[in-house]
């Protein structure tokens, strides 16, 4: 395996760390309920959704470690961070001391999806760059499924203690990450934007290159960053295309409805009719076509590139959501709602779940690629909070809006999607094959 591809795999570990964190806890959801007596708020808010609050800033700040410490240096402490969250929650006497340590995972989490996408970015060819940042993505559907099997498979273990075990047994795979992450080279824009390190630089880019190519690669980056002022700012008229393009394609991945439906599946496979245990079983079938299309879209990504994989991803989006809109408003039979719920994840695995952080991490210029980085991922989980805290809004069984029929939802989801098809069309750059020099003088004309 070569270095580059040695570097990418280590990084996109995080993401495993980043999906099985924000699934495990589903495990521990209902004895920690029995263990503590919280009110139904606290348990809510503090128990379930303090990570996600940690995500948040995790993903809005995570660009200020990544440019001053370096992109190794901050993935370092993404597994740290994993490393005690994990290990913590397994051995929190009380619901405080557990939410503390869950917030911390989660900061962990929003920090990866800055520090990887960005570090595997720089580090990768025109030709492979976006199969490489997208095994990030890969590696965070993997997690999930995994979780879901080691949940399932550590049940029973210790009796009332079951939980602690199944959010522990995460500190294992975080050391494994730190440890991997501790061998790769740092980044070599990093090293010459920060550092003005041009012979480390040119090292590192020796492992990925012939020597040659290697030396064309240092003068192409300094030559792109003597065209930018040292006092860049990111917020400013110069970036305001690929600010727009990171934040539409952040907003649309999530009322696109995939946190939606990944986060209740149960409880929407339930209202089509299915039986509790088939609903749950139903659940993991989510998982598994999650898990093949991500490495569809990955496989495919730097072959048909980032705008054919959103065209295939939003017709898929448009068809489905449709559909499933249909079968709820008519009571059409539960098999036809899973079956088209199940394209719409594969769907979205082709398509956004494929392209969202290999395009953001891509089109921002090297000087402010990881506040960039931030910028577009912050969207992401801001909205992925907001629709998780107002899905019960829609869906409580005693005040939901849509509590008798939740078909407007999915209208509502698949009308914002020919939305984002309009982006595609009209907004978004084709990335595929540009070094990340060229795309910053296409971008930023």
């Amino acid at each position: 395996m070569k270095a580059v591809q040695k570097w990418s795999v280590a990084v996109a570990l995080s993401g495993f760390l980043f999906g099985f964190d924000t699934v495990v806890i589903s495990g521990a959801n209902l004895p920690i309920k029995e263990l503590w007596h919280t009110t139904p708020f606290f348990h809510g808010l503090f128990i379930m959704s303090m990570a996600l609050w940690g995500t948040v800033l995790g993903s809005l700040t995570g660009g200020i470690p990544c440019d001053r410490l370096g992109r190794k240096k901050t993935l370092i402490w993404i597994g740290v961070l994993y490393f005690v969250s994990a290990l913590g929650s397994a051995l929190s006497p009380d619901p405080y001391l557990f939410s503390f340590f869950r917030f911390i995972g989660g900061v962990g989490v929003g920090a990866s999806s800055v520090a990887a996408p960005t570090y595997i970015s720089e580090i990768s060819s025109a030709k492979n760059r976006g199969k490489l940042v997208a095994l990030y993505q890969f590696n965070l559907v993997l997690g999930i499924l995994i979780a879901f099997f080691s949940n399932y498979a550590l049940q029973g273990f210790q009796g009332d203690n079951d939980w602690r075990w199944m959010l522990g047994v995460e500190a294992i795979p975080a050391l494994i990450y730190t440890l991997m992450v501790m061998q790769v080279a740092k980044s070599p824009r990093w090293l010459l934007y920060k550092r003005n390190a041009e012979q480390q630089a040119l090292e590192v880019l020796s492992k990925i290159y012939d020597p040659a190519e290697a030396k064309q690669q240092v003068l192409d980056i300094k030559a792109d960053l003597a065209n930018t002022a040292n006092d860049v700012k990111l917020f400013s008229r110069r970036f305001r295309n690929p600010l727009i393009l990171a934040f539409l394609i952040a907003f649309f991945n999530q009322v696109s409805g995939i946190n939606f439906i990944l986060y209740y599946a149960p409880e929407i496979l339930e209202r089509a009719g299915l039986a509790e245990g088939d609903s749950l079983l139903s659940s993991i079938s989510i998982g598994v076509i999650n898990l093949i299309f991500t490495f569809v879209g990955v496989g495919l990504i730097d072959r048909l590139g980032r705008r054919q994989l959103m065209y295939i991803g939003s017709f898929g989006y448009i068809i489905s959501l449709l559909v499933v809109a249909w079968a709820f408003y008519t009571g059409a039979s539960s098999s036809i709602l899973l079956t088209f719920i199940l394209i719409f994840i594969a769907s979205h695995a082709i398509g956004q779940g494929a392209v969202i952080w290999v395009f953001i991490s891509e089109i921002f210029p090297n000087k402010v690629r990881s506040y960039g980085q931030s910028w577009g991922t912050g969207t992401h989980w801001v909205f992925a909070a907001l629709i998780t805290l107002l899905t019960p809004v829609f869906l409580d069984s005693e005040s939901g809006i849509f509590k008798d029929n939740p078909w407007p939802i999915f209208a509502f989801f698949a009308f914002m999607m020919f939305l984002q098809l309009l982006f595609v069309k009209f907004l978004m750059p084709e990335t595929k094959g540009i070094s990340l020099e060229e795309l910053e003088k296409t971008i930023l004309k």
